[in-house]
């Protein structure tokens, strides 16, 4: 029995560490639910602000079904998607507005944008027969039909969202984020394009260093803790267990020295933007997880004088670093503010690990105090026959 779950633990933390980096991004196609069962056969994530579009295009009649999905949307705020075949910018598009009002419901319109940014109700350059909206789990996605014409089937986009003052949107902030919402869609071949949100080398450090040190502080740091509180217990696990343990944790650690290193750099070109909160966490927990790896060198043997002292630091410091680093990634997250499925991605690895030690701490208890009975049993009976041999010893 200890031998098969041991075998089923282990093959659950590699499972989990192997898919932990790809189910940090999540795509359109793995969030393509819609009620009245829509299906779409196109669907593409938009590069800025979490937002997907789908549609169904029909060649006959030159129109297209879409689906604009903005993932984890604010009830506070707008959203809104466009078409504008004079260039890529929001000011003088075509664009299908909606919001939640006050009394719960959705007000979904169409309105041609102006140069300042105002959105009134108006009717398009081209027909929309069909417009609806409706907020769903977080996500508000707008339902719409468009009579295309030759020059929109493949034509510039523009998604945004912004804040409401009272029933009424007004302007969209500037940020980065938002002036990069801009591209391209065929609804012929299915191409999207982000023209306006080109990748830069800095963005790419910027995600490096995420993933690194969600993988490394983030998973196998815990992922390590927990094979050494729990799979020591079974006995099939022998000094496996302690193997496990320090590939988890060095790996860890080696991981996590890459991904502090990315953020230095960062920080370093990145002159007058700093995250406080964000830098002293990351700097003490690479402090700690350096005081761990050079205590490995000062282990003193099992049964040392010293050693009771030197568990108690190496616990302390150990749950310290994992606690801090969890804290940290969720201040990272806030940083990659638009990664917010990342954010989803990562909690989902918190619960299923937590979930996992719940279990196993309640099996190894089970198991511990079945062992301390039958050893208890075990001493009365060699305590009963040792007294009878004796007796007929002196006999």
């Amino acid at each position: 029995m200890d031998k098969s779950l041991t075998t089923t633990l282990l093959f659950s933390f590699f499972l989990l560490i192997s898919l932990s980096v790809s189910s940090l991004a999540q795509s359109c196609s793995s969030n393509s639910s819609f009620s009245r069962n829509r299906i779409y056969s196109a669907c593409n994530d938009l590069s800025q602000l979490s937002c997907s579009l789908h549609w169904n295009y029909h060649q006959s009649n030159m129109t297209a079904d879409i689906a604009f999905r903005k993932t984890g949307a604010s009830t506070s705020n707008w959203i809104a998607w466009a078409l504008n075949p004079t260039g890529g910018r929001m000011a003088g598009s075509q664009a299908l507005v909606a919001y939640q009002q006050s009394n719960g419901t959705m007000r979904v319109y169409t309105a041609q944008v102006g140069a300042t940014g105002s959105m009134p109700p108006a009717a398009l350059s081209f027909e929309v027969p069909s417009i609806s909206a409706e907020i769903v789990g977080g996500d508000m996605i707008i339902f719409a039909t468009l009579q295309l014409s030759t020059s929109l089937v493949s034509t510039n986009q523009v998604w945004q969202e912004g804040p409401l003052s009272g029933e009424a949107p007004v302007q969209h902030p500037l940020n980065a984020e938002n002036r990069q919402s801009v591209g391209t869609v065929n609804f012929v071949s299915g191409s999207v394009t982000s023209t306006g949100a080109a990748t830069t080398p800095k963005d790419r450090r910027r995600n490096v260093h995420g993933v690194l040190n969600a993988v490394s502080w983030g998973i196998l740091m815990p992922v390590g803790i927990i094979i050494a509180r729990y799979l020591k217990v079974f006995k099939s696990a022998g000094p496996a267990w302690f193997y496990l343990h320090a590939i988890c944790q060095t790996s860890g650690y080696a991981v996590g020295v890459a991904g502090w290193a990315t953020g230095i750099k960062l920080g370093s070109d990145s002159p007058g933007i700093t995250y406080d909160t964000h830098r002293k966490l990351g700097i003490t927990i690479f402090a700690l997880g350096t005081l761990q790896v050079l205590a490995l060198l000062l282990r003193p043997k099992p049964d040392h004088k010293y050693r009771l002292y030197w568990n108690i630091y190496h616990h302390t410091i150990g749950y310290t670093t994992v606690i801090l680093s969890i804290v940290n990634i969720f201040e990272g997250f806030d940083v990659l503010d638009r990664e917010k499925n990342w954010r989803k991605a990562y909690i989902g690895v918190l619960i299923f690990l937590g979930a996992v030690a719940v279990v196993l701490e309640a099996v190894t208890w089970l198991i511990v105090i079945k062992r301390k009975k039958t050893a208890s049993s075990d001493k009365h009976v060699n305590g009963v026959n040792g007294y009878g041999s004796r007796v007929q010893q002196t006999a």
